[in-house]
């Protein structure tokens, strides 16, 4: 898995991104709590998905991916880190947090997490 650390050399201001992040140790807890926006997996709602949907017998953290929900997933990893702009990226299209009526994507959006979409644009 790839993290890319992006500063904007006239404001100074920073982006953490990594597309595909199978747990946070503390060696990446430095960077995220330095960034003024995270823009991370969001792959997977669960660690079991795939499998309960039927499309595959590997969990998400098998395949380099921290499910968003449940214990030490992303919501909980992140809530520490309000100081930042955070935004789900590289998002499955299993994934109910595309709906954006499903209760998953409320929880998201409650936590003060942004879903990236196509066409998205920001400054920093």
């Amino acid at each position: 898995n790839v993290g890319l650390w992006v500063e904007d050399s006239r404001s100074g201001r920073t982006l953490f991104y990594a597309p595909g992040l199978a747990q946070i140790g503390p060696g990446l807890q430095q960077w995220l709590r330095r960034a003024d926006c995270l823009m991370l997996d969001g792959t997977f709602w669960t660690d079991e998905e795939m499998i309960q949907l039927g499309v595959s017998h590997k969990r998400a953290r098998e395949i380099g991916h921290l499910p968003q929900s449940g214990p030490g997933g992303m919501l909980e990893a992140l809530a520490p880190l309000d100081h930042a702009r955070r935004i789900l990226i590289h998002i499955n299209n299993t994934n109910p947090i595309l709906n954006e009526d499903s209760p998953e994507r409320r929880q998201v959006e409650q936590a003060g997490i942004e879903v990236a979409f196509d066409g998205m644009a920001f400054d920093l």
